[in-house]
């Protein structure tokens, strides 16, 4: 842990400024150089975590390999780094205090006033130097959540002025500001960025490195009175300008050589050779596309995008993959009725329907699945889509009148969605919840997964509470809709896809988690390569 180096981003002005994916691209350009990096994320809300949390809120929930439901910057984390993060990448104010809580009450504070500074800020310290511990890393970037200034922050401004006083040379502190342009004048202004570093001054940091989110290019002027006001070197002024997809920050960044000044403050080796020759590569297939695709994404949280960043990402991997742009139609399941489904559904060249709970928007989108059968459409069901998908399928091909998930209808006659028998004694709501890796056997060779992942075993995140009913297989095998995929511990139904049909598969399991920029999921290059091909008599 000694050798360690700490990299802290805070951002200021205001938030949505992209602290994530400014961490994300610096990480990227320090593993291309060769060093051992890895990511996480505190953040400052109550919650222990985002599971409980409305997507409207917070955007989509992402789950690790390990089982842990965390904030949507993991997901960048992972897209760029083509690692995985765990339970430690991602930490909250919720399960901070929880945890200094429970100490309390253990006794191991022996009778001590409990206080904010030093407990709560000595529990922050530990977890953020819990991940230079556990695995052996050349570097731990740590992103604070909020905007500095925000109650909610303090504590973790604090612990990084302490963090700064303890490692020295070994900490560097970036900080992510905003230099509005103002069209009046036409002049671009710093005094925003000039307050949020005063801000950070009073709580007794100072940041060695700005990076300053722009709509217009910084010429040297504005970066010297930059420099000069907020005690920075000139060199560790950097603009961050906007650009047309967020895969090319990596390039933004190494051209104004944020990763050699980090580098340099950390007393590193620079080598002189990056090679983000993959990186280019794709970017490359991104920017020339030979073909476009529409893609019909049907959930009941498409007003905010972030409530689908993954599965938004994994279209673009696989589309770079392909060779083509994906046009993502954001459809709202809840206006998706049987007067307008023809007319909402058949320009797509292939339709998704996302993951979600509860009952709102359900018609609609067993309506989708039913489309997509019926008019040969390539179907990709992810995790309540797939459910959906077998609803759709015993109420009009099984002829099973009221067929539902008994989480929608408790007293459907035909439960073809259930809870299984060890769950339903549970009431704490998270204790039924499947989290995380399990394995997945692939049953049927001749299937579509089985040719997409071209392998027999695979392992996929979960993140769902009910499962396909097991008592109505045989049915279903009968009819056409076939289980390809189980978990070989319980037997429980993972995969099901219908033979017949040029691509209709659903899955109970979470692909768009484990797709990076290097290795997009090969579910979803199927699932594109797939809506690419057009029927010979369209």
């Amino acid at each position: 842990m000694s050798d360690t180096r700490y990299i802290f981003v805070t951002g200021g002005v205001t938030s949505s400024l992209g602290k994530g994916i400014v961490a994300s691209s610096l990480a990227k350009l320090l593993q291309s150089r060769g060093y051992s990096v890895t990511i996480q994320k505190l953040d400052p809300y109550i919650n222990v975590d985002p599971g409980t949390l409305n997507p409207y809120e917070h955007g989509e929930c992402f789950v690790t390999e390990d089982g842990a439901e965390t904030d949507l910057d993991l997901g960048h984390y992972e897209r760029f780094l083509n690692e995985p993060t765990s339970q430690a990448n991602n930490v909250t104010t919720g399960r901070i205090y929880q945890s200094v809580i429970s100490k309390e009450r253990r006794g191991d504070y022996l009778g001590k006033t409990v206080q904010i500074i030093p407990h709560i800020t000595d529990e922050i310290k530990r977890r953020i130097k819990i991940l230079g511990s556990k695995k052996k890393y050349d570097i731990v970037i740590t992103e604070i959540g909020g905007t500095v200034g925000d109650i909610e922050s303090l504590p973790y401004v604090e612990s990084v002025r302490q963090l700064k006083r303890e490692l020295g040379s070994k900490a560097v502190v970036i900080h992510l500001t905003l230099v509005p342009y103002l069209a009046a004048t036409g002049e671009l202004k710093t005094k925003p960025t000039q307050h949020s570093v005063k801000l950070l001054l009073e709580a007794g940091v100072q940041p060695d490195i700005l990076v300053l989110r722009t709509e217009h290019e910084i010429d040297a002027s504005v970066r010297g009175k930059v420099a000069l006001f907020c005690n920075v070197d000139l060199d560790a002024v950097v603009q961050s300008v906007n650009v047309p997809t967020i895969y090319e920050v990596p390039l933004k960044m190494h051209a104004e050589n944020l990763d050699t000044t980090v580098l340099k403050k950390l007393g590193l080796e620079i080598n002189e050779e990056i090679d983000l020759s993959s990186w280019n590569k794709f970017l490359e297939r991104l920017k020339n596309p030979k073909q476009t695709v529409t893609i019909g994404l049907v959930g009941k949280y498409v007003e905010l995008h972030d409530a689908y960043k993954s599965i938004a990402e994994a279209l673009v991997h696989a589309g770079a993959e392909n060779h083509c742009t994906v046009k993502i139609e954001w459809i709202h399941s809840e206006t998706i009725k049987t007067e307008n489904v023809q007319e909402k559904l058949s320009n797509l060249d292939g339709i998704i329907v996302a993951p979600g709970f509860g009952h709102r928007g359900m018609n609609g989108k067993i309506l989708a699945a039913q489309f997509a059968r019926e008019n040969n459409i390539p179907y990709l069901g992810i995790c309540l889509g797939m459910q959906v998908a077998v609803i759709e399928f015993a109420r009009n091909v099984l002829h099973l009148e009221d067929a539902d998930s008994s989480e929608m209808n408790p007293k459907t006659p035909f439960p073809v969605i259930d809870l299984m028998e060890h769950q339903k004694g549970i009431t704490d709501y998270g204790g039924t919840m499947r989290l995380g890796a399990y394995e997945c056997r692939i049953i049927e060779k001749d299937s579509h997964v089985c040719k997409a992942y071209n392998k027999l075993t695979v392992h996929e995140r979960h993140r769902h509470r009910y499962e396909f009913n097991d008592s109505f297989r045989e049915q279903f095998i009968n009819a056409g809709m076939i289980p390809t995929g189980i978990n070989p511990d319980t037997d429980l139904v993972e995969i099901v896809e219908i033979p017949s049909h040029k691509w209709f598969v659903g899955v109970q399991f979470h692909p768009e988690y484990r797709s990076t920029v290097l290795n997009p999921h090969p579910l979803f290059v199927d699932f594109i390569k797939n809506s690419l091909v057009k029927e010979k008599n369209g």
